[in-house]
């Protein structure tokens, strides 16, 4: 039995310990964890409700550095105390009503409150999530905790923190940013600052790099030592002080969808000659062998499987390579993944060609992920099947699941506009219960019959009628695809029907605030994959606002139901008009492959939920890995 160690917050218990049940299935655990998670969030609600109506009764504040710095000092002295709380949330919504023009509203305070005592926050899109974190950010900055504001990409982090800095500035904190290709120096000034900015993956990849040089003074009662000594040299090494409060944004993207793939450190060696032999060899040899009857492709699970005869005809052709090729496990092992080169991984979905190099796309953001490479020479394997110049392989240094990660801190809250579909993992994995927060407006977003072909040529054809009739109108139009492939292919048949349009994918990420800003315009066409889905605002004129807002069309169903809900909110946010529209057909994707030739819409909805039934497991597997590795640490110190 594990026991996962109890988090506190500032004065006061952040949640009860809880026991795991490893002879449960992951279902009967999902679904009492849903159950005390949102019995939890509602009991929760209703204490937020009291202390927001305090916070409106709360005397306008004349703030000066004497009056900050003795509120900090009572802070410190006495925790998040209610009395507290309530002056340090009046404070923050006072300074930006000042500063930015912007009160928060009570569903943003309900939010902040949900926030600063450990909990998901359900937030429609559009609900000012950014100008929310502010909130809980600043009263745990005055409490002398180090503060860590996670957000999903690098635009959003730099543009939250810029919007949002003049609030601390004036609330007396400092706010710092962490972007790629910054220094080690402008770095450690970053982390330094009482709020900091950043992404998961950055903020993932700094705490590995601070892991690797604590590992060269890996003795415990060493390090100690030398921080009782002040030993400035081993801290001026490190980038984190430490993981005490973190507010995710998105939560659910980071905390789960990303939470299946591992973050690497890796240190790159040299490229010999015999080694791009056998990758060449690997993929020729690949190619001779037959799916169906050497070896099994499901693409659905991503799964290659040799079969007997495809082991045997493998030998055979192999036979005279060399020393490598001796090897049964060495030859099936490589050819495995010449194979997921060929078969599993394809252009402009999982990845694209640019300046002659492989990038990855992030299945996640749609996103490049700059300077990441597969493992064990599959990057090589895909370089080799592009004809592009290879690049070194590389060694892992350090690695680190988001679950892991995440679980370390002292303080955990997030914000997102999809939780209650997976309020049970949530709550089982992270002890975090989900507080649904009701909108600031009512919403207006109109809903239009779902369309299903039978062949993706009748959904795109029937997605260019639907563009062309809206477009007539004078609506703007936004358009979700799953994959930069898609976003071309209607490209080009917008092209022929010679309707002015913008595309937004891995290919165009450098325009995406432009192209995101513009897509609310009057007659605007707008194409984009899952990048244009969170954390950028759309707004409207008001011309478009009388015309009906923005519509939305989903093109394909992805793995999550989530995703699909988040394109969704694009549309009609605070109070705005706006209509959203599912357009799709039993050709699309992956999770089409599980059903059986009668397609329907109903049963592509049944395939989603069997996609992220699988996806669950996945992540619950990781997770009990994490643990063990835990465990195995604390057994040996």
């Amino acid at each position: 039995m594990s026991k996962r160690p109890q988090r506190q917050a500032v004065g006061r218990l952040l949640r009860p310990e809880r026991r795991h049940q490893p002879k449960e299935t992951l279902e009967k655990l999902c679904h009492r964890a849903k159950g005390v998670g949102q019995s939890v969030g509602v009991v929760r609600r209703i204490r937020y409700q009291q202390l927001i109506k305090k916070i409106h009764q709360q005397p306008e504040l004349a703030l000066c550095e004497n009056t900050l710095e003795a509120f900090k000092q009572k802070l410190r002295s006495n925790g998040l105390i209610d009395d507290l709380l309530i002056q340090a949330f009046a404070m923050v919504r006072q300074v930006a009503g000042r500063e930015l023009g912007m009160l928060h509203f009570d569903s943003q305070l309900l939010a902040g409150l949900a926030l600063l005592e450990g909990n998901i926050a359900e937030m429609q899109t559009g609900e000012g999530k950014t100008l929310t974190a502010t909130l809980p950010a600043a009263a745990a900055g005055h409490s002398g905790i180090p503060v860590h504001v996670v957000t999903v990409n690098e635009y959003l982090a730099r543009r939250d923190a810029e919007l949002m800095e003049p609030v601390y500035r004036s609330l007396g904190l400092t706010v710092g940013c962490i972007v790629p290709r910054m220094s080690f120096v402008e770095r450690h000034a970053a982390y330094s600052c009482d709020v900091v900015y950043c992404t998961n993956k950055d903020l993932v990849f700094d705490y590995l790099r601070d892991q690797l040089v604590l590992k060269q003074n890996s003795n415990p009662l060493h390090l100690h030592s030398e921080r009782l000594r002040g030993n400035s040299e081993l801290e001026a090494s490190l980038l984190l002080r430490g993981l005490h409060f973190a507010v995710v944004d998105e939560a659910d993207s980071v905390l789960l969808d990303e939470a299946r793939s591992p973050l690497v450190i890796s240190g790159g060696h040299g490229l010999s000659e015999d080694q791009v032999q056998v990758y060449q060899q690997a993929l020729k040899y690949a190619a001779q062998l037959k799916a169906d009857e050497d070896y099994l492709l499901d693409r659905q699970k991503r799964s290659i499987q040799f079969t007997g005869l495809g082991e045997e005809r493998l030998k055979v052709i192999s036979r005279n390579a060399g020393n490598y090729w001796a090897s049964k496990v060495r030859r099936e092992d490589i050819v495995y993944k010449a194979l997921t080169a060929m078969g599993l991984l394809d252009r402009n979905h999982h990845y694209l060609i640019r300046d002659g190099k492989v990038q990855i796309i992030d299945e996640h953001t749609g996103r490049i992920m700059e300077d990441r490479s597969w493992e064990q020479g599959l990057h090589q394997l895909v370089e080799l099947k592009e004809d592009c110049e290879l690049t070194s392989p590389r060694d892992t240094l350090a690695r680190m699941t988001y679950q892991r990660f995440f679980r370390q801190y002292l303080h955990l809250g997030g914000m997102t506009g999809t939780a209650c579909e997976v309020r049970g993992e949530l709550w089982n994995i992270y002890g975090l219960p989900v507080v649904k927060i009701p909108t600031h407006k009512p919403s207006k977003r109109q809903y239009f019959s779902p369309q299903f072909h039978t062949t993706a040529n009748q959904k795109w054809q029937a997605v260019v009628d639907r563009i062309k009739a809206m477009h007539q109108q004078g609506r703007p139009v936004l358009v979700g695809v799953a994959s930069v492939g898609q976003a071309q292919h209607l490209h080009q048949m917008l092209e022929n029907e010679k309707i002015v349009h913008r595309v937004l994918s891995a290919s165009h990420d450098d325009e995406e605030a432009d192209i995101v800003a513009c897509a609310g315009e009057r007659g605007q066409v707008t194409v984009a994959t899952q990048m244009a889905g969170r954390g950028t605002d759309i707004s409207l004129s008001d011309e478009v606002e009388a015309m009906g807002g923005l519509h939305v069309i989903l093109t394909e169903y992805h793995d999550s139901s989530r995703i699909d809900r988040q394109l969704a909110g694009r549309c009609a946010r605070q109070g705005d008009a706006g209509s959203f529209e599912v357009i799709v057909s039993g050709e699309d994707s992956s999770i089409t492959r599980a059903l059986p030739q009668q397609y329907s819409l109903w049963r592509l909805r049944r395939a989603q939920k069997k996609v992220e039934r699988r996806h669950a497991v996945i992540r619950r597997q990781v997770f009990r890995i994490d643990e063990r590795q835990d465990e195995r640490l604390a057994f040996v110190g």
